[in-house]
């Protein structure tokens, strides 16, 4: 296979400003059956500028011209020159000149429900705990494992749609669980019965989706366009279509992430492009139905207090952290944390009779320990590297972490909840990533990713940290505890 190295070199080797019609004529021959003529994808992935934030450049190329493993996307080196293939890659990373819609015509056009749905079987069709299952996402060849959170042993495994993004949902009881795609493709599954029962496509580049608490209605967070769409939870039908702007319909803005806000009987939504923090009631039938909470500048990674009273943001860009009350729609706080934290993967305990939240950060060496009644640093705890990843347990009084983001990513460090020190360090597979601990139902058990193509997932013993059982996957990135996420589990994200 060339490396990326010749891909590179291929690319600056490659006409300056290739012609766009002969680029469209060649995506047209070569590309439109698979990804569709308008790049909004079909049986190949959408190929717009947001949609290929992580295949850029020599990359985009290295794929165009030798295909992609685990794919159906093969290579084609032997028919495009490489001033045809950057031309390509120059093409489909470029924004349409019509801006992309994907309106309620274009979802209805995609809905699907299954036939069985009205006489899926009453009991699960496998002997496993439904409750103690895990959800596996293998990102390498996009499918999933259903695993017995008891035994540690697959129950399925089912093809997924390309590139699942943002944590897999559950309905309330924990039967059904719901996947968002990058390409905007929502779908249900049944883990009674171990089938998909509906699917729809709300968006064309999708960033995560939420599940009201009472399991009625699904929110889905869009990039691309930039709106936030609300479907009905037992069919995926839909049911609004919110355009996503400022108080005054000028800005429009990305949807970064929406989150379920159980105590309050609404969503969350973080917004990329504009300096507001919404509130969605899970009935609204539009903008007129949110509110707003006006912020200094644009918040898009979120941590809530377990009573989702206080709502801790942090910009991308910025070094300081907001605190605000969600009752009074207002800032109460500000704090300085420049290791830019990753909120998303924030986690609560009790610590000397109070509740703390901890949060890795994305480009410091640290895991942030923050007292959540004075919103004061109460310690930073020093790791190997920056880290992507934090989770703990209630049954279990200790916390695992990850160097995700630094040359040490083959590091994983348990942290004691009790200290807040690091008790132990591990490499479980010494030169290969390691990441994105979840617990088993009863914390006795915690599981690491080995985040490579011939990776797997690595169950620990939480208590003694000994390795107890090895199962070979395909670039296992998230797994997610039935019981753990529906009962909001102080000790994974939301």
């Amino acid at each position: 296979m060339r490396s990326l190295a010749f891909a590179a070199a291929l690319l600056l080797l490659a006409p300056a400003a290739p012609r766009a019609q002969d680029a469209a004529a060649l995506y047209g021959t070569h590309c439109a059956q698979c990804h569709g003529a308008d790049r909004f994808g079909g049986a190949g992935p959408a190929l717009l500028p947001e949609n290929l934030e992580r295949l850029r450049g020599p990359q985009a190329i290295e794929t165009i011209a030798n295909g992609r493993p685990a794919t159906q996307m093969g290579g084609y080196a032997d028919r495009l020159s490489g001033d045809e293939i950057a031309a390509l890659v120059a093409y489909i990373t470029t924004p349409p000149a019509t801006p992309p819609v994907w309106d309620m015509a274009a979802m209805r056009d995609t809905h699907w429900v299954s036939p069985d749905i009205d006489r899926l079987a009453a009991a699960p069709v496998h002997e496993a705990d439904p409750l103690h299952l895990v959800v596996v996402v293998e990102s390498g060849d996009h499918h999933v494992t259903i695993l017995d959170g008891d035994r540690f042993e697959p129950v399925t495994r089912f093809q997924s749609r390309f590139a699942l993004h943002g944590g897999p949902k559950f309905s309330p009881d924990g039967r059904f669980v719901t996947f968002a795609s990058r390409d905007g493709w929502i779908t249900r599954y049944d883990l009674y019965s171990l089938q998909v029962v509906a699917e729809i496509r709300a968006g064309l580049n999708t960033r995560n989706l939420a599940i009201a608490d009472d399991g009625s209605v699904v929110a889905v967070a869009n990039y691309l366009p930039r709106t936030l769409v609300l479907l009905d939870a037992a069919t995926l039908a839909p049911r609004t279509i919110i355009d996503v702007a400022d108080a005054a319909g000028e800005a429009r803005s990305r949807v970064s992430a929406v989150y379920q806000a159980a105590p309050r009987g609404s969503f969350i939504a973080a917004l990329k492009d504009v300096a507001e923090v919404w509130e969605i009631p899970i009935a609204a039938r539009g903008a007129q139905d949110v509110r707003r909470i006006r912020t200094g500048e644009p918040l898009d990674d979120f941590f809530f207090d377990p009573a989702y009273r206080t709502l801790v943001g942090s910009s991308r860009g910025g070094s300081q952290t907001v605190v605000i009350d969600l009752d009074q729609g207002q800032e109460i706080r500000r704090l300085a944390m420049p290791g830019l934290p990753h909120l998303g993967s924030g986690i609560a305990w009790n610590w000397q009779g109070r509740t703390v939240m901890a949060t890795p950060n994305l480009k410091d060496a640290a895991v942030s320990v923050i007292d959540t009644t004075t919103w004061e640093l109460v310690r930073r705890i020093p790791t190997a590297g920056a880290g992507f990843f934090l989770r703990g347990h209630e049954g279990s009084p200790y916390v695992w972490t990850d160097a995700f983001l630094s040359r040490n990513r083959d590091t994983m460090q348990i942290i004691d909840t009790r200290t807040l020190e690091v008790v132990r360090t591990i490499r479980p597979e010494p030169g290969r990533t390691a990441g994105h601990v979840e617990f088993s139902h009863d914390g006795r058990h915690a599981m690491v990713s080995i985040w490579e193509m011939d990776g797997a997932l690595l169950v620990y013993d939480a208590a003694t940290f000994q390795l107890v059982k090895r199962i070979p996957m395909v670039k296992p990135s998230g797994k997610y505890s039935v019981i753990n996420k529906i009962t909001r589990s102080s000790g994974t994200s939301h």
